[in-house]
């Protein structure tokens, strides 16, 4: 007797109204317009609140099969849809494809794959149903005492970083947004930061050193445009780690356009390693934040996942390794 196999349910979309100053909801007519015309047939389903999205994708992957996803967000809702993937039990990771639709303000794993901005054009990537399957990370935490653990597919931050990310999603739950919020609160944040002493262990190799910030990278942006790892390659394998040692405040102004211009690893309090595995511990607190989401503190642990989310794109990155 042959199996009946059950119908593909077609695309999943999962949509946050509130990302991009509300954006995700304020533009939905006009994108699920475009997604009709280009014939997809989808099932929308808006977020209600914080990892509610990893919530859906666990329910209608299980119950209904689902295999194409679509974000309509920004990087936290990719987050917390990755996590949901992970999570799930019915296929492999690798057997879900992911898209997105940007509709947030930082957009950083967008630009990883050179995903516009215009509605229309980031659909038509959907059509193309072309893929590419790239790294993910597994990061565990303390949280309130208790351990917690989180994926990631673009970059986490640590120290300077995390501080940041708090008062710029503080300020975002405000209705306030823009790409220049991060940038402000780089300044804002300054003020009272300490740099913390800490034990970091990357593949074994033990290291110490009193540091300003961390990032862990899987891909290069983060920060709505900056480039805290930019060596890194989505599908080599590798966590890029980049540490940033203790600095005079005014030497973190005057050195904020390496961050843009890729030329961080440069300066002489900055070191750079490769690895897939990697352990922070502190006997102060160092806070996390993961794809724009902050999560918990030290002590903290990364493992790579490699290959293994795939993407609808319209070209593989060029930092890829090619296949064989």
């Amino acid at each position: 007797m042959t199996e009946n196999k059950s119908q593909d349910p077609g695309w999943l979309v999962i949509i946050n109204p509130n990302a991009g100053r509300r954006r995700g909801l304020l533009d939905w007519e006009e994108i699920s317009g475009y997604l009709r015309e280009y014939g997809l047939d989808f099932i929308p389903v808006f977020t209600e609140r914080p990892k509610h999205a990893t919530e859906i994708v666990i329910e209608y992957v299980e119950r209904d099969k689902f295999r194409k996803i679509v974000v309509v967000g920004g990087d936290g809702t990719m987050n917390e849809v990755v996590n949901g993937i992970f999570r799930q039990k019915q296929f492999p990771t690798t057997e879900i494809s992911l898209g997105m639709i940007t509709v947030g303000t930082g957009n950083d794993w967008g630009r990883m794959f050179g995903i516009p901005g215009d509605y229309l054009e980031a659909i038509k990537i959907l059509t193309g149903n072309q893929t590419f399957i790239q790294d993910a990370g597994e990061v565990s935490f303390c949280n309130a005492d208790e351990p917690g653990n989180r994926y990631f597919v673009n970059i986490a931050g640590m120290g300077f970083e995390a501080a940041v990310v708090q008062k710029t999603n503080k300020l975002k739950e405000k209705g306030k947004g823009g790409a220049f919020l991060y940038l402000f609160n780089i300044f804002t944040s300054l003020v009272n930061f300490k740099h913390v002493e800490a034990m970091i262990s990357v593949d074994g190799l033990d290291m110490e050193n009193k540091i300003f910030n961390i990032n862990v990278g899987i891909g290069k942006y983060g920060g709505g445009g900056m480039m805290p790892s930019p060596n890194a390659i989505l599908d080599d394998g590798l966590f890029d780690l980049t540490i940033i040692r203790k600095l005079s405040k005014p030497r973190v102004i005057l050195n904020l356009k390496r961050l843009y211009n890729g030329s961080i690893h440069k300066h002489p309090k900055v070191d750079s390693y490769t690895g897939k595995s990697i352990r922070v511990e502190s006997a102060d607190t160092i806070h996390l934040e993961t794809d724009g989401e902050n999560l918990g503190h030290t002590p903290v642990e990364f493992s790579i996942i490699p290959k293994s989310v795939r993407v609808f794109t319209r070209n593989a990155p060029m930092e890829s390794i090619p296949a064989v």
